[in-house]
Formats: C-alpha cells, sequence, structure tokens
C-alpha cells in the first residue's frame, strides 16, 4: 500500500490529543508517561519513517518530520521518545543493518514489542565520540562488549540499542583502531541499565534517560551494523537523521509557544484591557512567529535535501548538503525554541513560572535541544568550517 501523506497527518493529530492529557498528569507527577508507547501502537506511528516490508508506513523525510514537528508540540519529552526510537534506533538499522537484522528488529519496533535506542555518548565521551572507552573484541561467533554509556534517551526501556565501540587490543594511532557498531538486546547477560529519576534532570520529567553498562555481554556477529571499523561513519549518519529530528520537534515547541500565548493573551486583562492590545506583549508575539516562520522553513529545506540525498546515495555532494542543512535548522531551531519559550514565559507572567501551564513546560524541556545531537558549540564550528573550508576545521 503506498505512503499516504494526510493519513499520517489525521493519524498524529489523534495521538497527539488523546495523549495530551495523559503527559499533562504524568508531567505534575514527575512520572515517565507509560500511556506513551501503547497510544502510538494504537495509531500506527511507531514505524513512520520504517519502509513497509518491514510493517512501517514507509514516510518520506518531509512528511516525518512534520510529523514530529506536531508530536514536538506536545513536549520536547515525548518526541525525544519518537527521536530515540525511529530517528536514531530504526533509522540505522535500516540504514546500515543486513536483511537478517532489519527483520529481527524493524517489525518488532513497529508493532511496539521492541523499543530502540541510541548509545553513543559516554560520561567522558560527548562531543567527541571518538574518545569514547567502550571496547569489543571477537570470539567465535560472537563479539563481547565492555563499557558505559551514559544520558541515553529510551535507555532504561529499551530492548534493543544500537551501540559503539573500539576493538579492544588494537593500540591507539594505530590506523585499524576505528569505531564498529551493534545492535545489542538489553536482556543479555551482563547488560544493566539505570534510569535517571524524574527529578534527577531539569526538564523532560515523563521521558526516560538512562546509563548503562556492559560487562563482557556478548554480541552475536549478524548484530553488527555495516562492517568492522564503519562505527563513526554510521553514528555521524544517524546524528543528521536525529539533528533534523531534534529540530522539527523544537519547530513544534515554538507552535505550540504562539498557540498558548496568542489564547492567553486575548483573554487575560491588566490595564483595563486584553494584554494582547499592549505593544510589548505584541513584541513577544512577533518573535515567536518570525521564529515559527524561519524554523519550518529551514527544517522542510532540510528534510527536502534529506530525501534528495538518499534518493542519490552515490553523490556525496547531495550528502554533504543534508548534513550541514541538518545542522543549521538543528542549531537554529533549538535556539528559538529557547526563546519562543522564554517570551511565552514572560507573557504569562507568574502563571509562566509554573509547570502547571505549557510555556514554563517547554521552556525547561527545550533547553536540552541546544545540547544532544550536536551542542550549539560543535554545530557552529560545522556551520564555520562550511563557510570557511574544509582546510579550517577546528579539529582536524
Amino acid at each position: 500500500m503506498p505512503f499516504d501523506p494526510a493519513k499520517l497527518v489525521v493519524d498524529t493529530e489523534a495521538f497527539c490529543q488523546e495523549l495530551r492529557p495523559h503527559e499533562e498528569l504524568c508531567y505534575v507527577e514527575h512520572r515517565f508517561n507509560d500511556q506513551l508507547v501503547p497510544l502510538a501502537k494504537k495509531y500506527d506511528l511507531l514505524g513512520i519513517n520504517v519502509k513497509p516490508e518491514y510493517g512501517g508506513r514507509g514516510a518520506d523525510n518531509v512528511s516525518y518530520f512534520k510529523a514530529l514537528a506536531r508530536i514536538g508540540r506536545e513536549g520536547t519529552g515525548v518526541r525525544t521518545f519518537f527521536s530515540g526510537h525511529l530517528s536514531i534506533g530504526a533509522y540505522p538499522i535500516q540504514t546500515w543493518g543486513s536483511e537478517a537484522l532489519k527483520q529481527k528488529y524493524l517489525p518488532g519496533a513497529v508493532r511496539g514489542e521492541k523499543v530502540l535506542a541510541f548509545g553513543l555518548t559516554e560520561p567522558d565521551a560527548g562531543s567527541n565520540p571518538r574518545e569514547m572507552t567502550t571496547t569489543f573484541e571477537k570470539t567465535g561467533g560472537h563479539y563481547v562488549l565492555n563499557g558505559v554509556k551514559y544520558l541515553i534517551s529510551n535507555g532504561g526501556i529499551a530492548d534493543a540499542v544500537v551501540v559503539f565501540g573500539y576493538p579492544r587490543d588494537v593500540p591507539e594511532g594505530d590506523p585499524k583502531r576505528r569505531i564498529t557498531a551493534f545492535v545489542v538486546d538489553t536482556k543479555a547477560e551482563g547488560f544493566a541499565a539505570e534510569s535517571f529519576a524524574p527529578n534527577a534532570k531539569m526538564g523532560m520529567p515523563t521521558s526516560n534517560t538512562a546509563m548503562f553498562q556492559m560487562e563482557d555481554v556478548a554480541v552475536p556477529a549478524e548484530n553488527r551494523l555495516g562492517e568492522e571499523g564503519d562505527g563513526f561513519r554510521v553514528a555521524m549518519g544517524t546524528l543528521v537523521s536525529g539533528r533534523l529530528s531534534v529540530a522539527a520537534g523544537c519547530l513544534g515547541v515554538i507552535e505550540d509557544c504562539l498557540a498558548e500565548t496568542i489564547e492567553y493573551g486575548k483573554m487575560r486583562r491588566q490595564h483595563g484591557k486584553e494584554i494582547a492590545r499592549h505593544q510589548l506583549v505584541q513584541d513577544h508575539i512577533a518573535h515567536i512567529e518570525m521564529a515559527r516562520v524561519a524554523s519550518e522553513s529551514l527544517v522542510l529545506r532540510a528534510a527536502e535535501m534529506k530525501d534528495r540525498a538518499e534518493a542519490n546515495r552515490a553523490d556525496k555532494d547531495l550528502a554533504r548538503q543534508a548534513d550541514l542543512l541538518a545542522a543549521q535548522a538543528k542549531f537554529f531551531a533549538a535556539n528559538a525554541a529557547w526563546d519562543a519559550a522564554d517570551r511565552a514565559v514572560q507573557v504569562f507572567g507568574g502563571r509562566g513560572w509554573s509547570t502547571l501551564y505549557r510555556p514554563g513546560r517547554h521552556l525547561m524541556d527545550v533547553r536540552v535541544c541546544r545540547i544532544y545531537e550536536g551542542t550549539d558549540e560543535i554545530l557552529k564550528l560545522k556551520i564555520a568550517s562550511a563557510v570557511l573550508g574544509k582546510e579550517w576545521e577546528a579539529f582536524r
């Protein structure tokens, strides 16, 4: 059956409307939203960007990221689940996995039987993944993994995680010491995850964030993604998808801040009239609207380029353009969403300084978007080197 963009829009809207009361209650109570996965399954949203042969909808990138923007209106925590499960979970399996590996994980992920996650970050390896200390050693038909991954979205609820590590016995400086990617089952012996307490995070209390440790975890050889040594390429390629999903979610945050600010501004009266009639409140609304327009343009342009690049995988120039546009969209939208939420809180006044109202929740939640999937600083360097030329890269 061909992909139906209109049906995805309808299903996404229905999901968001049914999820909202659960999300708002869970947020106030600071607990994981256990209705997210069941409702996403109900509306067939757990395989939006997964190909139909594996049970998914087979959405193009433009349609997928539009759906994520709508989901982002319900909160960055909600959208983060989808990013972890699909943008950086299912995507690398579908792109670099063998046919057997795709059949092993993707249909179950689409049916809600397997939650996916992406394990790249470590306690001492964030913006520079090459500093990771996770290792693997090949033994017979298995790889044995050891290491710790940190701040992993969906990490405590995942059934399988895309994990990266170095060959154990190859010393630093040896050209053979290259990162390899694997899909690791979280129920494997030696795998232990610990979820962060909801109040241990600055925001997103309804989502799951965890760290996990692998002690001699045996991973079947067929669970490798790509060839040995392809891991860095897999990680960087996946981050293009991840960054664009963050940008789309931030667009949704801006849209929700605008809607909330307009509604509240027309209702709230001070100094004898609705506050939306005050010039300085209109200044905030104008800024939020411009953030929405600009972010939407960047996200759609980046999504269109990603579709082009995926349709022409041999064209390295298209791949570079897609990579750069995803970085630009993520950097701009994350900062624009932070500013929009701050302005919405200001319009709400004292009520804005409360998680009982949506702007305050957005302000706390969206701050992380300037950190994960590429910090502001790393993305600035990436954008600047694209303008200056590769020989001017800050990190070479």
